[in-house]
C-alpha cells in the first residue's frame, strides 16, 4: 500500500512543480505589464504562456504533469497616448505589453487553488502512510 501512496505524493509533486512554474511566468507577467520599451519602433514586454502535458513514468506506472514550453503570446500590444515618453512614436504614442493584470489575477488564483489542492493530497497521503504503520504495529 505504501507504494502506491508514494506514487500518489510523487503524481501530486510533479504538479506542485507545474503550477511552481506556471506562477513564476505569471509573477513575470505581472512584474512587466507597465513596461515600455526604450526606444521607437521596439516592442514593449510581450506576455508569457506556459503549456502543460502528461507524461507517462515508467517507474511509477502512471502520468505526471510536466511544464513543455514558456511561449511569447501573439496577441496585439495595446497603445497610449504619452509624448513624453522616449519610445513614442512621431504620433505621440507608446505601445503597450500586452498583458492583462485582471486575467494574469484569475490565473494566480487558479494556480494557487491547484496547488493547494496537491499540498492536500499529499497531506492525505502522509496521513494515510502513518495509519497503515499504526496499525503494523
Amino acid at each position: 500500500m505504501s507504494d502506491e501512496l508514494t506514487d500518489v505524493m510523487a503524481i501530486s509533486a510533479s504538479a506542485l512543480r507545474a503550477q511552481d512554474q506556471r506562477l513564476k511566468v505569471i509573477a513575470e507577467n505581472i512584474a512587466n505589464a507597465d513596461t515600455t520599451a526604450s526606444a521607437p519602433g521596439q516592442k514593449p514586454y510581450q506576455r508569457h504562456t506556459i503549456t502543460f502535458k502528461n507524461e507517462f513514468d515508467k517507474a511509477i506506472g502512471a502520468y505526471q504533469v510536466k511544464a513543455t514550453s514558456v511561449s511569447v503570446d501573439p496577441s496585439a500590444f495595446g497603445k497610449k497616448y504619452d509624448p513624453s515618453n522616449p519610445a513614442a512614436d512621431a504620433k505621440g504614442y507608446v505601445l503597450t505589453p500586452n498583458v492583462n493584470t485582471m486575467l494574469e489575477t484569475m490565473d494566480m488564483g487558479e494556480a494557487n487553488r491547484s496547488y493547494q489542492a496537491n499540498l492536500d493530497v499529499i497531506a492525505a497521503s502522509r496521513t494515510m502512510m502513518a495509519k497503515t504503520i499504526g496499525l503494523l504495529q
